[in-house]
């Protein structure tokens, strides 16, 4: 009884709010026949929404304002947007009062009272916005959205910060649900797998079906507002030994009952768990962590599946890299020794960047062709291992992959030539790819190292690299 009446009262209000609506709506109305613009609706409903005290009349007004949102023009969503962003911001007057009793007496107290003041009622407006059915999905969408002109358009910047800042809390950890996908995973999610994967596409069906086989592993962090929908996954192969290259890891084998007891015996006789694939999901939680948790609690589910592997490395992309390398090599300074010149050929004249350069732009496939890609990879994994472990600028190291898994306390294991040579990993590195091992008796030094002053963990190979090699002038023709 007590909630029907609840109900009433709330379909009473909302029928009072139709008629604000029709009033306010004047102005629109004579210019539209008649109509309230669908741009007024949804002011006059945000504003309602965040007036509203009551739970159940404001659940009303929620859906009603998600339902008219999806009916707006291209230009008026963005009207809506700009007027959240500008508008619902603190009290002046209010937040000048507190801040100045602050600065009077700055106790735990006045400083209590700042903060509430100076909270934009933006973020009550989007707390109550996520209390209509699919809430929490409409405000990623719609962050998503937005990040899209949030450069051409600044003023939006305060409603995306308000979304992150929100956002943050409720994907926060433990919210989160780890889940193993596997070919028994509902098909639903198995086609987000295929339309997310942002490393290493997956060709189709078969493809997926190879990725999920017994020497292979899958696991995804889920929240209960998007039971279906992946935030965040990643691919694991079961191998011996480090993998230096992903193309084998990325083979189709064979179909049917033979090709899958091969691979439960690989997955038996595996020492190391290879992370060659972590994709981000939904663009609208961007800048929302997730992949440091997702791949340490992956290594301990791993662990206590298989206590027999002993090893745990990614096998990584480099993105950025051809892009620092072609400019690094249009600088003067030499980077061969004379032994690599040698190697190279080309004309004597040329510089070091210009004789690496006319062969790593050539048209020609010159990767499959033995001698030139073993000229290739000793200075070229050289300046990959100087571009993975330089600071430049705040933010540490140049690479976004390292920087990830350098501050998740992972060490800089080795460097791979030649690891990716798709189309992708050409373009992106020269098809250099990166081993970043987690040691777990080290994680924690590792990361506060990188943290503190930007200390780099690596192996001895990727040391060895390092080393200064011995370098001869080359020589100049006279004249």
């Amino acid at each position: 009884m007590a909630k029907s009446t609840a109900v009433q009262t709330a379909r009473s209000w909302i029928e009072r709010l139709w008629v604000r609506i029709a009033e306010r709506g004047g102005p629109y109305a004579a210019q539209s026949g008649g109509a309230v613009s669908p741009f007024d609706r949804v002011r006059v409903l945000a504003e309602a929404l965040v007036s509203e005290r009551g739970e159940a009349s404001g659940a009303i007004v929620a859906r009603e304002l998600q339902a008219a949102l999806t009916q707006l023009s291209d230009e008026d969503r963005w009207r809506f947007f700009e007027y959240v962003a500008t508008g619902f911001t603190p009290d002046q007057a209010k937040l000048r009062a507190a801040a100045e009793a602050y600065l009077a007496e700055s106790g735990p107290l006045q400083a209590q009272r700042l903060a509430e003041v100076a909270e934009p009622p933006r973020q009550e407006l989007l707390r109550r916005m996520n209390m209509s059915p699919s809430g929490t999905a409409a405000l990623v969408e719609m962050r998503r959205v937005l990040l899209t002109k949030l450069r051409e358009q600044p003023q939006l910047a305060p409603l995306d910060a308000d979304l992150r800042h929100l956002l943050s809390s409720w994907f926060n950890r433990g919210f989160l649900e780890l889940r193993r996908i596997d070919w028994q995973t509902p098909a639903a999610v198995l086609e987000k797998l295929i339309e997310y994967e942002a490393v290493h596409e997956i060709q189709g069906w078969d493809d997926l079906r190879r990725r999920l086989a017994p020497d292979r592993r899958c696991f995804g962090f889920f929240h209960p507002a998007l039971p279906d929908e992946p935030l965040i996954f990643v691919e694991v192969a079961l191998v011996e030994g480090l993998a230096g290259a992903v193309q084998p890891l990325l083979k189709r084998d064979g179909e049917g009952k033979a090709a899958e007891a091969a691979a439960r015996a690989r997955a038996a006789k595996a020492n190391t768990a290879i992370f060659y694939s972590i994709s981000n999901c939904q663009d609208g939680l961007r800048g929302v962590s997730f992949g440091n948790f997702l791949i340490k609690q992956v290594v301990a589910e791993l662990k206590a599946e298989l206590p027999h592997l002993t090893t745990f490395s990614t096998l990584s992309p480099v993105p950025l890299f051809r892009r620092w390398l072609e400019k690094r090599l249009a600088e003067p300074e030499p980077v061969l020794t004379e032994d690599e010149r040698a190697a190279l050929g080309g004309d004597p004249a040329s510089s070091d960047g210009e004789r690496l350069l006319a062969v790593l732009g050539g048209k020609d496939a010159w990767w499959d062709v033995p001698e030139t890609a073993q000229a290739l990879a000793a200075p070229v994994n050289r300046l990959a291992a100087q571009f993975l472990t330089h600071a430049e600028g705040p933010k540490g190291v140049r690479d976004p992959v390292a920087r990830f898994h350098l501050g998740n306390g992972a060490r800089l294991e080795r460097i791979n030539w030649l690891g990716n040579i798709s189309s992708r990993g050409m373009r992106e590195s020269f098809g250099i790819m990166v081993n970043y091992l987690y040691d777990l008796a080290s994680i924690e030094a590792n990361h506060e190292a990188f943290v503190r002053d930007g200390t780099v963990a690596r192996g001895t190979e990727v040391e060895a690299l390092l080393a200064p090699p011995r370098r001869t002038p080359p020589k100049r023709r006279a004249g």
